[in-house]
């Protein structure tokens, strides 16, 4: 399917049939079909799966990717290296970096001083998984979730390594993630659309990146499966509230009326947009009552707003962000993205990496303690990770108390949580400089194909023929289910 050309096929179709005199009949059959269409549309599924979806039984119903934009620090995190503080200062040999790319950002440095973490791990829960003092709430979580240590991906600076990890490729056009889902498998909510990205605020002074909407953009599918993005501050969508003097009755007659003429559009031109355009009008009519419920945390026990933090009841944050993801997942709908900006910490990395994980690692853990409260982890994909890593070596001054670090694409950090993962796991090493992946590589394409396996697709049968290619999420070459994470 290819909806350009489909237009083109479809036009040329009709006008045809028109020029024939048979275009009164066309339009009469359809109204006929419409009726009958519009007197089941409440028994309806607004978001339905494609035929044949999903392709198994699936682990997990619902997504919720929380992305650490601008690159986390595995060695200051998750990736324990106690035997760096012999080497502190010294130059990093050779032998390890073995002739790799480096960004322009250091390569101009006369040293590569290795720059061991200056915080305190220790080994967290039953499974015994090595976190830092940075995150003392996640630390409580570390029987829920499997941590992968071996993350690896080809993008070595921040636009084109975001959009690969969303869309699978650093070129940008293509649908991401979530779009993939909503396309493929629907929404089991009527009321909200099947996937939402939330953009919360971040601490002031952190460096950051900008997003870029192509980050939860449909690309080349219809655009009625792009993520429709909640703002933080003022309507939570825009444009969706009745302007003053109209009430809901009066926007009902409106729409029938506006629906009327692009049905007439869609008939006579058949672009496929048409009708991304009425769907889109009839979900912001149910949102008008549907967002303003969804964001009223009243209903809320006080014990619950505790457990995500301070911040829970700002519009606008990560913990509120985080308590409205888990909402959203209530629902019915299919994928939740938050998209943490401030994580690129080139320099002056121990305080700023600091209030970063102030900002995030208790609503972080409030939601997989919520969502498995309430019995929604088990169908319930949770993703927690950034875009790659950062270097061993310090880029700029390097002292005891203060460093930065560069990025580095050979491996990080990615923890996953619900919905079908091994609970306490940690999976894939890295030498001792965490440098380089010496067991079980992750690479992206295998996250990603991973991910889809817990939603029920294979991958390989989830494509879309554009180009003349049938694209997928996950590239042209086959990927790797991870099954060694996957109970």
């Amino acid at each position: 399917m290819q909806p350009a050309l489909d237009y083109h096929r479809l036009a040329n179709r009709r006008q045809f049939l028109n020029s024939a005199g048979l275009g009164i009949g066309g339009l009469a059959l359809s109204s006929l079909l419409q009726n009958s269409v519009h007197a089941s549309s409440e028994q309806q599924q607004v978001h339905p799966a494609l035929p044949g979806l999903p392709h198994f039984a699936p682990r997990a119903k619902h997504l919720i990717y929380l992305h650490t934009n601008g690159a986390p620090s595995q060695l200051d995190l998750f990736d324990y290296k106690p035997g760096l503080h012999k080497y502190f200062d010294q130059e990093l040999p050779d032998s390890v970096r073995n002739g790799q790319r480096i960004t322009t950002m250091t390569s101009g440095q006369a040293r590569f001083p290795v720059a061991p973490s200056r915080f305190n791990f220790k080994p967290c829960g039953k499974s015994g998984m090595m976190m830092s003092e940075l995150v003392p709430y996640m630390q409580e979580i570390a029987d829920d979730i499997t941590m992968i240590k071996s993350v690896t991906t080809e993008a070595i600076n921040h636009d084109p390594a975001c959009t690969f990890v969303m869309t699978g490729s650093e070129i940008p056009g293509k649908p991401s993630l979530g779009s993939w889902l909503s396309y493929g498998l629907g929404s089991e909510s009527n009321d909200l659309p099947a996937f939402v990205v939330f953009t919360p605020t971040f601490p002031a002074g952190s460096q950051a990146q900008a997003l870029f909407t192509r980050m939860w953009s449909s690309g080349f599918l219809s655009s009625k499966y792009d993520g429709v993005a909640l703002r933080g501050a003022g309507d939570p969508v825009l444009y969706i509230k009745n302007p003053p003097g109209v009430n809901s009755s009066d926007r009902r007659t409106m729409l029938d009326a506006l629906n009327k003429l692009n049905e007439q559009t869609l008939q006579r031109f058949g672009d496929p947009e048409t009708q991304t355009r009425i769907s889109q009008y009839e979900m912001a009519f149910r949102m008008q009552s549907s967002v303003p419920e969804l964001v009223d945390l009243s209903g809320e026990t006080k014990q619950t707003l505790e457990m995500y933090g301070p911040n829970v009841e700002k519009k606008g944050t990560f913990a509120s962000s985080a308590i409205l993801a888990r909402r959203m997942i209530e629902r019915g709908v299919r994928c939740v993205q938050v998209l943490h900006r401030g994580w690129d910490q080139h320099n002056n990395l121990p305080k700023l990496i600091k209030n970063q994980c102030m900002d995030v690692d208790q609503p972080t853990a409030a939601l997989i303690k919520d969502l498995k409260q309430r019995g929604l982890l088990d169908d319930t994909l949770v993703v927690f990770g950034g875009e790659f890593g950062r270097t061993v070596y310090s880029q700029g001054t390097l002292t005891k108390e203060n460093y930065g670090r560069d990025h580095h694409p050979r491996n990080f950090c990615m923890w996953m949580a619900g919905g079908g993962v091994k609970a306490g796991l940690t999976y894939g090493e890295t030498d001792d400089f965490s440098y380089n992946v010496v067991e079980n590589p992750v690479h992206l394409n295998d996250l990603n194909a991973t991910i889809l396996h817990c939603m029920g697709i294979d991958d390989r049968r989830l494509s879309f023929k554009f180009q003349g290619l049938d694209q997928r999420l996950t590239g042209v070459e086959p990927p790797r289910v991870v099954n060694e994470i996957l109970t």
